[in-house]
């Protein structure tokens, strides 16, 4: 009675014609599932592109590892392309994929607003997924680092051009 009991609830009763991935995949939200299917902005760019940030990070405790990319026009400052590379669970993936969609289109500084606590609402994570979340925030963070720091190189050269200029003139 109590085993019959627990495997309904589980999904495993009288469902187990089904295929073992879908009766796991009850367990995730359906936009944790869509992201997972059809992850958005799979792929990487060139991390010596001087308008690419690169975000690589990793939680030691379950083993996702996350790569995040942003590409920046340097005029506007806005992000004109995302895309991720995860290798970790369904809600790993889901995470990076909503990652790159929230950050499309929107000023370096805006992104840095993100909070893993959104993406966790916004996909339905349970409490023993937030880590996803906030790996998806991290790597946010650390593509602007990134994109920062190499602009920061090209930018001293300009500055100090300027700067002989000035004291010329």
């Amino acid at each position: 009675m109590l085993r019959s009991g627990c495997s309904r609830i589980l999904g495993l009763g009288q469902q187990s014609k089904q295929a073992p991935s879908q009766a796991l995949l009850r367990f995730y939200h359906e936009r944790v599932v869509d992201h997972y299917n059809n992850p958005r902005n799979v792929g990487s760019f060139d991390k010596s592109d001087p308008a690419v940030g690169t975000g690589l990070v990793g939680a030691p405790a379950c083993g996702d590892v996350m790569k995040l990319q942003i590409k920046v026009d340097d005029q506007t400052g806005k992000i004109v392309d995302a895309c991720f590379k995860t290798f970790g669970c369904g809600s790993a993936i889901a995470s990076s994929s909503v990652a790159t969609e929230w950050v499309k289109g929107k000023q370096t500084e805006e992104v840095l607003s993100i909070k893993n606590t959104e993406i966790a609402k916004h996909l339905s994570l349970p409490p023993v997924k937030l880590h996803c979340s906030m790996l998806a925030e991290d790597a946010i963070k650390a593509a602007v680092k990134d994109y920062e720091a190499k602009r920061a190189k090209t930018s001293p050269n300009l500055e100090a051009t300027n700067t002989e200029k000035a004291v010329e003139a």
